[in-house]
């Protein structure tokens, strides 16, 4: 059995202030290093094998808190990066939201597509990817995800049978945890934006 916790970033410098996205050398705000540092110690008995993290510098940051406490390297692959924005990329939320082309993203995820951008298909396939793919690496080891929240929901939504349409309705807050398992009677979610004490699995 594989278990994979899925860490969404700290708080970064920008959060609920502009679409990030991948914008570069956006970092953590000082109450985000201080959510990654809670995290490492939520982390801490988990029996971590490995730490897998998005490029980008948020999310690496908050890696590398975690991997400074339980002393492993952090390997990045893009297959955890967030979602591309396109030509929403850096406006504020309130511009975005008067975008004639936002009510149908908004909406419809499932068929809905991102000016410029990607579609959740699309990173629903990349997450499902990586997730099926370190189980066959990892086997019966517990391994670390460090990326971003549409990401995750996406990731959780498939392990649920959730239509992507639904899956705003799963909370992935800043440095939450949310944790699947994989074995041969296939993928279980354990846990959904953990960040309190630790959940162990039955």
């Amino acid at each position: 059995m594989t278990v994979l916790h899925l860490l969404r970033h700290a708080e970064h410098r920008l959060q609920n202030r502009v679409v990030a996205g991948r914008l570069p050398g956006i970092g953590l705000s000082a109450h985000g290093r201080e959510e990654a540092a809670r995290a490492a110690a939520r982390l801490a008995d988990r029996g971590i094998a490995a730490i897998y993290s998005s490029p980008l510098e948020r999310a690496r940051e908050t890696a590398e808190i975690v991997a400074a406490q339980l002393a492993l390297p952090v390997v990045v692959r893009d297959e955890l990066n967030e979602l591309d924005f396109g030509e929403w990329t850096g406006s504020t939320f309130e511009a975005v939201r008067l975008d004639p082309r936002w009510p149908p993203w908004a909406t419809f995820r499932s068929i809905a597509a991102i000016p410029g951008g990607e579609t959740m298909r699309e990173v629903q396939r990349r997450i499902v990817e990586i997730l099926i793919e370190l189980h066959q690496v990892h086997g019966d080891a517990a391994v670390l995800l460090v990326s971003h929240g549409d990401v995750i929901r996406s990731g959780l939504a498939f392990a649920l049978g959730m239509p992507l349409d639904m899956f705003g309705r799963l909370e992935v807050a800043t440095a939450s945890l949310s944790t699947v398992r994989i074995d041969v009677a296939g993928i279980r979610v354990v846990a959904v934006n953990e960040r309190g004490p630790a959940i162990t699995a039955a």
